[in-house]
């Protein structure tokens, strides 16, 4: 039997449309109205066969913030890639490349652990 459930994403914005804050929402997972500083939503036209997209972040959203924000998407797209696809080097790749990004970005000091927390 087929149970439908429902994520809730609410935006609240300013007179220009930038949002000043948001929220998060998946009751079957236990998460009623956590707050988000950002987020990046990617849904797959099959029609198409295209990606459409939705980022968002709040005008408080620190920018070293957001270059680990974007850090961890990359490891969590490798993840992702794997799981979905079973292409374990196209992920390592992007493992890879996902370091490089946070080299190039100083994101971490020398003794601090690179994964997502």
């Amino acid at each position: 039997m087929s149970k439908q459930s429902q994520i809730t994403l609410d935006v609240t914005v300013d007179e220009n449309h930038v949002p000043e804050s948001m929220s998060w929402s998946a009751p079957d997972g236990g998460v009623e109205k956590a707050e988000a500083d950002a987020f990046m939503l990617s849904v797959w036209d099959a029609k198409a066969k295209d990606t459409l997209r939705i980022d968002l972040w709040t005008k408080g959203m620190q920018v070293e913030d957001m270059k680990r924000f974007y850090h961890q998407t990359l490891l969590a797209m490798a993840d992702g890639l794997e799981r979905s696809t079973d292409e374990k080097k196209m992920a390592e790749d992007l493992r890879d490349y996902a370091a490089h990004f946070a080299d190039k970005l100083s994101l971490f000091s020398s003794d601090e652990d690179q994964s997502p927390r």
